[in-house]
């Protein structure tokens, strides 16, 4: 399980787990607990580059990126982290 720790917004803590280049599970700490149920649900089962080409860039209200973009972070950080070992 990858954990990412997001920055400039509500959530705390982002859970990812993948199966090769399918994102498995993804589980948010914090923030709006609909919402971000709602986007981890959304991309379960889809592949990680699609995923992220789909969220990054989304943003919350005036700020510079919301939970959807921190996860897009997230699948990014973590398929580096694979890369890596």
């Amino acid at each position: 399980m990858f954990v990412y720790k997001p920055i400039g917004v509500c959530s705390k803590e982002i859970h990812i787990e993948l199966d090769g280049n399918i994102v498995k599970e993804v589980s948010f700490v914090g923030g709006c607990s609909g919402n971000t149920q709602g986007v981890g649900a959304l991309i379960v089962g889809m592949d990680v580059q699609e995923a992220i080409g789909r969220i990054r860039g989304i943003r919350c209200g005036m700020r510079q990126t919301s939970c959807p973009d921190q996860l897009a972070n997230a699948l990014e950080a973590a398929l580096k982290e694979r890369e890596h070992l």
